[in-house]
């Protein structure tokens, strides 16, 4: 056929049944045109509502009540900006087979009556809990959502049952006991809900990578003695708004003696010539996010840099191998270096050096590789997933450091990589 994507996409199951995994997955133009099938946002809305509600279904609960921003939008397709990440002043509600509710912050929800026309209006409401107490409980604005919460789900028939909640203040928590509300977590059933990426997901994700593929290339250009870590994050920062992002979260920029430990940051250290130096730049487009590192050296280096990220490499590519559906990640784990092999007391100590995770709305999806909880605990690689693989390699002169990742999607027969600049051997910026 000549569109690879289904028209419609409804139920779980369904999610990538008609895309050809020999295909290049797609990385279209960042708007929508009239002359070919790009990002089907009805369908990937419907796609990610099919999963949530499934995920509810085989659940015991009777509802999923959502204060993650990711949960949120995921159920809802709503999102009002940067801002609102960690002021847990929205929410909404799942109850039974009912459509969602969605209290949003002010104005919001009246926008949300007409612009979202796959929102029942009646059911975009104004509403705020206290923006993480600035308005005290006492107010009783907590106790008033918690008990129109019991009404919605005396509505829905679930109000008997256990409530899944993902996270939550704590007073509104004890609220909601108040108001009768059998609350456990829920946040496990969301992560169940969205590990599985539908078409337009993935290429929602391919497309955030390619964007730092851009960036990369004006890294390995502007790597000079004279320049800052901070001066790149400003640079990486505007290219990625420029191309669109809707969210830089972050930006690690670390460089020299700073290289190990890794301090997961960035300052105004200066490169100097023969530097190592890796960066991970993280964020979104359309609400979905990169995690994707990379090293360079400045201008020269030595054996022991070149050492450090071939080690590294090495045991990033053994991981990639291994990716294909149906093996578990204490397998994939297993191929890394224990803790103490590379200069850390326990994996604890060694956490996410040596690493894979999920991603999509969140920056930390299933599944999650690592030593530390998947050696007793693994779980079962599927199609459809997308995640990245992160390794780490101290150098042997005591500071310098190699850190790589690539970003891949799960297929039917293997893995597919997305992250695109150059990686295979140590790049050197500005060679002299």
């Amino acid at each position: 056929m000549i569109n690879a994507f289904s028209p419609r996409i409804l139920r779980p199951e369904d999610a990538n049944q008609n895309w050809n995994w020999d295909r290049e997955i797609p990385s279209p133009g960042f708007r929508e045109v009239d002359f070919e099938t790009r990002i089907d946002m009805q369908r990937l809305r419907k796609y990610r509502m099919s999963r949530a509600k499934n995920a509810l279904k085989e659940s015991d609960l009777g509802a999923m009540l959502l204060f993650d921003v990711n949960n949120i939008r995921y159920v809802t397709g709503t999102k009002i900006g940067e801002w609102e990440r960690d002021k847990l002043c929205r929410f909404a509600l799942l109850a039974g087979d009912e459509e969602p509710i969605v209290w949003d912050f002010g104005s919001a929800a009246m926008h949300h009556q007409a612009n979202c026309d796959w929102l029942d209006p009646a059911k975009c409401v104004a509403g705020m809990t206290g923006m993480r107490g600035t308005v005290p409980p006492s107010v009783g604005l907590m106790k008033n959502h918690a008990e129109e919460i019991m009404s919605y789900l005396k509505k829905a028939g679930v109000s008997n049952m256990k409530v899944g909640l993902d996270i939550a203040e704590t007073a509104m928590f004890f609220e909601l006991q108040n108001a009768g509300i059998n609350i456990v977590d829920g946040q496990q059933v969301m992560l169940n809900a969205r590990e599985i990426k539908n078409v337009d997901e993935i290429t929602l994700l391919n497309q955030a990578a390619s964007m730092v593929d851009g960036v990369y290339h004006m890294i390995y250009k502007e790597l000079r003695p004279g320049i800052r870590e901070n001066d790149i994050v400003a640079m990486a920062n505007k290219m990625l708004y420029e191309m669109g992002s809707d969210d830089v979260e972050a930006i690690n920029a670390i460089s020299g003696e700073r290289c190990s430990p890794h301090p997961h940051n960035f300052t105004d250290r200066m490169f100097r010539p023969g530097d190592q130096a890796f960066f991970d730049i993280l964020q979104s487009y359309q609400g979905y996010r990169t995690c994707y590192y990379r090293t360079f050296n400045i201008g020269m280096s030595t054996p022991e840099q070149t050492d450090a990220y071939v080690q590294c490499r090495e045991w990033l590519n053994k991981a990639i191998e291994l990716i294909k559906p149906g093996v578990t990640t204490d397998t994939v784990a297993k191929v890394w270096p224990k803790a103490e092999e590379f200069g850390f007391p326990n994996e604890m100590a060694a956490f996410g050096l040596q690493f894979g995770h999920g991603l999509g709305l969140a920056l930390h999806e299933r599944p999650i590789i690592s030593r530390l909880v998947s050696l007793d605990n693994p779980m079962e690689i599927k199609t459809g997933m997308v995640f990245a693989l992160e390794t780490y390699c101290p150098a042997k002169d005591g500071f310098s450091a190699a850190r790589i990742e690539e970003e891949v999607i799960v297929t039917d027969k293997g893995c597919k990589v997305i992250s695109l600049f150059p990686a295979e051997t140590l790049p050197i910026a500005n060679r002299y």
